[in-house]
This record gives C-alpha cells, sequence and structure tokens, in this order.
C-alpha cells in the first residue's frame, strides 16, 4: 500500500477514515478483500506470494496497514515479508503499542511504515526511525517515506480527503474518485529517493499507471460512532477482472 490516508476520532461521525491506494506489479498474484476461511473474524486481501495482507481490519475492532519506505540502495529480495507484520497483529490478542514492543529488532526487513490500531490505541511504527510513536486523535497520511512527509502526493491526497469529510454527508464514492488522481508531480517537487528519474516521476502521482506496475486496488473503511463498520475495495488490475466488493459489519 503506497499512500494511505485516515482519520482517527478526528470526525464527529466516524472513529475511523481511511482512503488508501496499493501500487504492486500486476502480474503480482492476490486475492481480493474477504473473510479468510483461516481467520474468519479478518476481512483483508491476500498477497499469494507470501500469504500476508497490506491492510485489513477484524470483527473485533483492530486495523492495521503497512507501506513500504522506498530506499533501493538497502533492499534485500530474501528479506520475509512486511505484510506479515499487519496479518500478524491482525490474528494475534495484542494492543497496538504491546504488539509493536514485541517485534524486537526488525532491521531484517526492507524498510516499512507500520500503523496497527483499534478503538482505543494508535501506533506508528517505521523500522527506518525505529521508535514507536503514540497518535492522538488526529489527521494523518503515509506513503513511502515517513508519516506525513509531505511529498507532493500525500500533500494533494490529505487535501482533497480533508475538503470530502468535512461535508455534512459524504460516501465512498468521492473518496475513490479523490484517490484516482493522475496528476504527476512537478520536477521541484519530485523527492530523492534513489531511483532513476522516470521513476520517481511515473510514481509521483496518487494513482500510478504503466505497462506493468500501478495502482492495483484502492480501498475505503469507515467506522462510524456506533462501531458499523463500512469496508470497501475496488481493484483496477489490467490483467483481470475489475470490481468493487463490500462488507459492513458491527464491531463485537
Amino acid at each position: 500500500m503506497c499512500l494511505n490516508i485516515f482519520s482517527y476520532k478526528a470526525h464527529p461521525d466516524y472513529k475511523l477514515i481511511i482512503a488508501a491506494n496499493r501500487d504492486e506489479f500486476y502480474v503480482r498474484k492476490t486475492e481480493a478483500a474477504d473473510f479468510r476461511n483461516d481467520h474468519p473474524e479478518l476481512l483483508a486481501g491476500k498477497d499469494l506470494e507470501q500469504g500476508a495482507t497490506w491492510l485489513g481490519i477484524t470483527k473485533t475492532g483492530k486495523f492495521s496497514f503497512i507501506t513500504n519506505y522506498r530506499d533501493p540502495k538497502s533492499f534485500n529480495k530474501d528479506a520475509p515479508s512486511r505484510g506479515a507484520l499487519v496479518s500478524n497483529y491482525l490474528n494475534g490478542s495484542a494492543s497496538p503499542e504491546a504488539y509493536l514492543k514485541s517485534l524486537g529488532e526488525t532491521q531484517h526487513y526492507n524498510s516499512f511504515n507500520l500503523v496497527v490500531g483499534d478503538l482505543t490505541e494508535l501506533c506508528y511504527f517505521s523500522n527506518v526511525e525505529n521508535k514507536i510513536r503514540k497518535l492522538d486523535a488526529g489527521f494523518y497520511a503515509v506513503s513511502n517515506a515517513l508519516l506525513d512527509t509531505p511529498w507532493k502526493k500525500l500533500v494533494t491526497g490529505k487535501n482533497a480527503v480533508e475538503t470530502i469529510i468535512k461535508q455534512k454527508n459524504f460516501n465512498a464514492e468521492e473518496l475513490f474518485s479523490a484517490l484516482h488522481n493522475e496528476q504527476k508531480a512537478d520536477d521541484s517537487e519530485l523527492p530523492q529517493t534513489g531511483v532513476p528519474y522516470e521513476i520517481e516521476k511515473l510514481i509521483s502521482s496518487m494513482f500510478i499507471k504503466s505497462e506493468t506496475y500501478g495502482t492495483v486496488c484502492s480501498t475505503v473503511v469507515l467506522i462510524d460512532t456506533d462501531n458499523r463498520v463500512q469496508f470497501f475495495e475496488r481493484t483496477y488490475n489490467p490483467l483481470k477482472e475489475n470490481k468493487t466488493v463490500s462488507f459492513e459489519f458491527v464491531i463485537e
């Protein structure tokens, strides 16, 4: 997941709002979001190559998502799956902070940003800065740098989502529309992350599209003040049939 915009206990009608894009190679095999047979409490997509997920929520109100931190110089193709950090939290019983403390040394993973939360606590951890941040009620975003690093795509996305959710009545379709923004950053606004200019330019937009790599799905999650969850996922992969799936339940 390469862009995740989220409001936590900062909206009068919703305890949680998530609007997120996942970027990946089109050939990577993935299952759409669903309740997992092996973990029936868990609603998430599934990466069939590593067996984990990038974003999910449980019927008890635990939620988590992860993004890659772009650092090509330190990338290790044999590193363990970062998605397992999401799945292990969601399938476990530890609180957000306790879970992050239990991870111990994480430098053997490729660089990441991990958010873990429930209805009482929200935490952020990156193995780049290697510290746990407990997040207060607020409006945040993370892409492929540290939390709220003001890359153009992140600032654009936050502004668009904030405008939408300030409306008295907004819907998931408006958030999907905001996420489908293909405008690239100007050259002066491009970050310098160590990838070639052509790639940096390509992936500077909120919604990425190329011949082999791009935004393969968008996800919207809403938890209202009555603990009613609405979960929507829309897929865009040009190599497969695309669809929107939706789920609704009340947190137990």
